[in-house]
């Protein structure tokens, strides 16, 4: 169904009334799970797609509060839990608006600094409680998972060889192969589960004047296997901050190969993929392949 500034305003009518006069905007990247408007000068409204995604919205309103104040950055914060109405038939939020602007690899003042601090929000968040957390499923796309899990995930084994084989003439298929395999091959997680974002990508990330400033939409959120907040060493960081990432965190050569695998599964631009129609995102996932490359001849695997 469509939704737009007329259903949100309508759902505030019904439901919020003391916020149903406030302005409402898209915001000029809305995401293509959750559709984002900004309410006033203070509030935005996030409204799931597709039925896939509204466990998005229990797991952010039951576990953001909590684990807000034990995290060194400020994270995305509801104040309301909306229902289906006026047509629209899932549950919905109302969050603070956050300030900052979408932190890009270009736009950062100091990458090495914000490598490091990425790196201390992700070593605390593994560091609260995982009692009673979201396991890796549907709604949060299996993140936390074994990698090559054969579950509706992007980093499904038999999806990522059928992506690379479309990729033959394209890019190095030998070379990503060699990536994958080593990413399968490496031991699994043998610890508890921990908290991870899951979806640390360029969107996800604010910053104030080039300087990491808050982390937001959790909707991916779980525990499990930690890999997959390892992305944006090649997704995200530049090349002279990735080091300082990798030292920062502090994680083992397995998981390090595991991250690699998902990296590289997120970053096929298979010819027929609606995602990649953009030619933009080709570019980008072009230069994100090579980044793992690189980190995978430098470093090996974990066999």
């Amino acid at each position: 169904m469509l939704i737009d500034d007329d259903l949100v305003r309508g759902l505030l009518a019904e439901q919020f009334p003391r916020w149903a006069k406030l302005p409402v905007a898209s915001v000029p990247l809305p995401g293509m799970d959750n559709a984002t408007f900004r309410l006033g000068d203070g509030l935005s409204v996030r409204l799931p797609r597709y039925e896939r995604w509204i466990g998005q919205v229990e797991r952010e309103q039951r576990w953001l509060p909590w684990l807000a104040p034990q995290l060194p950055l400020t994270i995305s914060a509801p104040l309301a839990l909306g229902r289906p109405g006026r047509g629209f038939p899932f549950p919905w939020s109302v969050y603070r608006w956050l300030e900052g602007e979408a932190a890009t690899t270009e736009s950062l003042a100091d990458p090495v600094r914000t490598a490091r601090e990425l790196a201390g929000f992700i070593r605390a968040l593994q560091k609260i409680d995982p009692t009673g957390g979201p396991a890796p499923g549907l709604s949060n796309a299996f993140r936390g998972e074994r990698v090559g899990t054969e579950c509706d995930s992007l980093a499904a084994d038999s999806l990522v060889r059928a992506k690379i084989a479309k990729l033959a003439g394209i890019v190095d298929t030998d070379a990503v192969t060699a990536v994958w395999e080593a990413a399968l091959a490496a031991p699994a997680w043998d610890r508890p589960p921990v908290w991870l974002h899951g979806d640390l990508a360029t969107g996800n990330l604010l910053a104030v004047e080039g300087h990491l400033s808050a982390v937001i939409d959790f909707g991916t959120l779980a525990v499990g296997d930690p890999a997959c907040d390892l992305i944006p060493t090649w997704m995200f960081l530049p090349a002279t901050a990735r080091d300082a990432f990798r030292e920062a965190v502090d994680q083992d050569d397995a998981t390090w190969a595991r991250a690699r695998g998902l990296a590289l599964a997120g970053s096929l631009p298979v010819p027929d993929d609606p995602f990649f129609a953009i030619p933009s995102r080709v570019t980008a996932s072009l230069r994100h392949l090579d980044a793992v490359l690189d980190d995978f001849r430098k470093y090996g695997d974990a066999r």
